[in-house]
């Protein structure tokens, strides 16, 4: 009979993914376990099967499947919070280690407190609205600073500016930045952690990088622990700066992308390979996120803020293991996310004008909307002309090829001893010869151009695709603004906070458009980059059949 599991908590399945959606209590029938990646497959009561988080189900012993259709349905998180860290769930607990232990060894590659703190628990947190009671400030009732209206906000205004980006972890209480809107987060930052934003001739911008460098990501090499049981590829990173080699799964990277994602919320983050269900260990599917990648890595390298925050430096250099758990833990607890991060940021005391940052966030939103199409677009072309060139256009050259060689054949039956036929049937069988080898040029080309623009291109679906939420934050924290202004106007709020709700405004306009110049600048030079190696393949792809059909004219000479 085969195993079954309870579903844990709400998981909702990517659309048009191989992932199904479970709800909390539900049973399923488990049908795969070596998914990889922390994934498994099962089938629910109305015969779906797909992929959901190993994570969020546990599995049922023989007794506990004949009670199911009479239990309860699991606790969620929203209703008890409190026992995921040291009751119900707790790392000692034998059903949490059961279910820890199946999900590819990130137990192992971390260490046992890892679902304590990130695990599915928080992944169905509750919105910062419902998880604490604002502090406010002197002399204002608590209900003229409700969250609520605050995340509402920026929800709403991500819906008109496009498909907010989802993320497996849901916003914990220190993402909102109600905290630093209002003055309440009292955290020193120490002068080495403050980020700079300056005025330039195009606008204003985040201060260069001191000290530029690159890191290489290579050498991906299958590995596998316990006697073979388990397997995985490890790609080896090597930062310029100090040249020292450091080993990393996807996973390493996916949780790294997780708190970059959780602490920079106005600050779009690379994206990183999609996730692979079958063929993992494909040489070629390796070598693509190998490429894929680099390309997060070079974005990183690049970018003045990304590139010296502490969770990175850690993942790049850290090769001790009691080090690198002690920078995890501290990387989770990190009191400076979300706009709460802008306390780290030393922006120009002028003033900014309300309606210039309208007028520069509205165009930014006009340019996201037309970006996002055009960039799906690439890259959906990409791949279909990938398929093309190892397809169709293979296959039509070899037929014609074929074609040709056929005629050589049967002209070489009746030749008899003429010279000048003898050259003429191995001509047009060379001829043959010649598009049946253009075939394998173009079912080997696409690693030269198409695919490597398809990759580019799906950096920039995701930073296009995070931008909504950049602007929704923004948009909240005006919205905030404004509310202050109404409550000053009323007489429930002091002028001297309302300055200081301005003030701190202003920090978080400076870092939006600190990051839209930073986009625009880096795009120029990018994809000039990028069109310049993509059409330098394709001219000299076309100069080799060129060459090929050139010579194969010259064997019909006298």
């Amino acid at each position: 009979m085969a195993a079954q599991v309870q579903a844990l908590y709400d998981f909702s399945g990517e659309p048009g993914t191989t992932e199904m959606s479970i709800t909390a209590g539900e049973v399923l029938t488990l049908i795969n376990t070596e998914i990889g990646e922390g994934w498994w497959e099962g089938k629910n009561s109305k015969g779906e099967t797909g992929l959901f988080p190993a994570a969020y189900v546990r599995k049922l012993t023989p007794d506990e499947v004949t009670q199911t259709k009479a239990a309860p349905p699991a606790p969620r998180y929203d209703q008890a919070a409190d026992e995921w860290g040291d009751q119900a769930y707790s790392a000692g607990d034998n059903n949490y280690k059961r279910t820890a232990s199946n999900d590819d060894g990130w137990d192992d590659d971390w260490d046992d407190d890892t679902y304590s703190e990130i695990g599915p628990a928080n992944q169905q947190a509750k919105p910062a609205h419902q998880q604490q009671q604002l502090t406010p400030l002197p002399g204002m009732p608590i209900s003229e600073y409700s969250n609520h209206q605050f995340d509402d906000t920026a929800s709403s205004y991500a819906s008109q500016v496009g498909t907010v980006r989802k993320s497996k972890f849901a916003p914990s209480s220190k993402v909102s930045g109600e905290s630093y809107l209002l003055g309440t987060l009292n955290v020193e930052v120490p002068d080495s952690e403050k980020v700079y934003i300056v005025q330039e001739e195009e606008g204003y911008a985040w201060s260069p990088i001191p000290n530029p460098f690159s890191v290489t990501v290579a050498s991906p090499k299958k590995e596998s622990k316990f006697k073979g049981i388990k397997s995985f590829i490890a790609y080896q990173l090597t930062p310029s700066f100090n040249n020292i080699q450091v080993s990393r799964r996807y996973k390493h990277f996916d949780w790294l992308h997780e708190r970059l994602q959780e602490k920079f919320t106005l600050i779009p983050i690379p994206p990183l390979p999609d996730k692979q269900i079958s063929g993992r260990y494909d040489e070629q599917v390796i070598e693509r996120r190998r490429i894929q990648l680099q390309e997060f890595v070079d974005w990183m390298c690049k970018h003045p803020v990304l590139s010296k925050c502490e969770v990175w430096q850690h993942f790049l250099t850290c090769t001790d293991e009691k080090r690198w758990k002690a920078g995890k833990r501290q990387a989770e607890k990190d009191n400076l996310l979300g706009l709460n991060y802008c306390i780290s940021l030393v922006v120009p005391e002028k003033a900014l004008l309300q309606s210039q940052v309208d007028q520069v966030t509205e165009q930014c939103h006009t340019f996201i909307n037309s970006m996002d199409t055009s960039v799906k677009n690439i890259t959906s072309m990409c791949l279909a002309q990938t398929k093309r060139c190892q397809g169709p256009y293979k296959s039509d050259c070899q037929k014609v090829g074929e074609a040709f060689y056929s005629l050589g054949n049967a002209l070489g039956l009746d030749e008899g001893t003429m010279v000048s036929r003898s050259k003429l049937t191995s001509a047009i069988k060379m001829t043959g010869g010649a598009y049946i080898e253009i075939g394998r040029m173009y079912d080997e080309q696409p690693k030269y151009d198409w695919e490597p623009l398809g990759d580019k291109f799906h950096l920039y679906k995701g930073i296009v695709g995070s931008f909504p939420d950049v602007l929704a934050n923004h948009k909240g924290a005006v919205q905030k603004k404004r509310e202050c202004e109404r409550l000053t106007a009323e007489h429930k709020m002091e002028v001297a906070q309302l300055n200081e709700v301005l003030r701190r405004t202003d920090v978080i306009s400076y870092a939006l458009l600190a990051e839209i110049n930073h986009f625009k600048v880096e795009r120029t030079e990018d994809l000039k980059a990028t069109m310049q190696k993509f059409l330098q393949q394709q001219i000299m792809f076309y100069k080799r059949v060129v060459d090929k059909l050139e010579n194969t004219l010259h064997l019909y000479d006298d």
